[in-house]
């Protein structure tokens, strides 16, 4: 290799909530030879990080703009209320958007969900980062709607969460520019459609060599019969007996 020539290499940015880790050792076990780089992003740069060159390939949260970029939609999340462990909800299996009508609910500025309008009553100011509202819901100023993944991240042991009914759901999906479609992003695509690594779909395929066909040796030659002539026990005959001979009648004995 020249002093030119840069080693391959693959950059896969991700949005916080979302656990690459399994998709990462799969690559290292197929690829050893190109490293993978992980890229933590929050979801409203994930878009620009992906157009600026920063990453090859991103899980993002939808909706994003696809102007220039692909995406294939993975999995849906369960939208959750985060609650102090002695509230009310913490009784109940499921809570529903009506329920939480007299609630203060936060809403914080990098909040993922596409509210129309949140549930419950709004704070006098909105917090800053989901990190941030998660502080206030422990100390008792309101309460936080996240995807689950969210509220596993900013786990606390004095918090729980419950789901939420009639509220919006958070959509993960892999993207990457539309015009750097390489080799790489196919394989990591492959991968995280679950792919056996002999698949070639998107890659090109070596065609299938044509079966040869077996010829028989010297040994097979002999021991195969002459046209014409059958083995065996002939119908009427015994082993080996004369095909079509006449029998002749048995002598009598003077």
């Amino acid at each position: 290799m020249t002093g030119s020539e840069i080693p391959p290499s693959f950059r896969l940015a991700y949005v916080p909530g979302v656990t690459p880790t399994k998709w990462v050792r799969i690559w290292n076990e197929r690829l050893p030879e190109i490293p993978l780089t992980l890229v933590a992003v929050t979801a409203a740069e994930a878009s620009d990080v992906l157009r600026g060159g920063g990453a090859d390939a991103g899980f993002v949260r939808l909706p994003i703009d696809r102007t220039d970029l692909s995406a294939i939609p993975l999995y849906t999340e369960t939208t959750v209320v985060v609650i102090p462990k002695d509230h009310i909800a913490a009784a109940v299996d499921e809570v529903s958007a009506e329920d939480l009508a007299d609630e203060i609910v936060l809403h914080p500025l990098d909040d993922t969900l596409d509210w129309e309008r949140p549930p419950g009553r709004p704070a006098i100011e909105r917090p800053a980062t989901t990190a941030d509202a998660i502080e206030l819901v422990a100390a008792g100023v309101g309460l936080l709607i996240v995807p689950q993944s969210l509220a596993r991240l900013h786990h606390r042991k004095d918090l729980t969460y419950r789901p939420v009914t009639g509220v919006p759901e958070s959509r993960i999906a892999l993207s990457w520019p539309e015009d750097a479609t390489t080799d790489m992003v196919e394989d990591f695509i492959g991968i995280v459609r679950g792919r056996t690594v002999n698949s070639t779909r998107g890659r090109t395929a070596t065609p299938p060599q044509p079966k040869q066909r077996k010829r028989p040796d010297a040994g097979d030659a002999r021991r195969k019969p002459a046209a014409g002539k059958s083995v065996g026990k002939s119908p009427r005959g015994g082993s080996g007996g004369p095909k079509g001979g006449k029998r002749g009648k048995p002598r009598r004995r003077s």
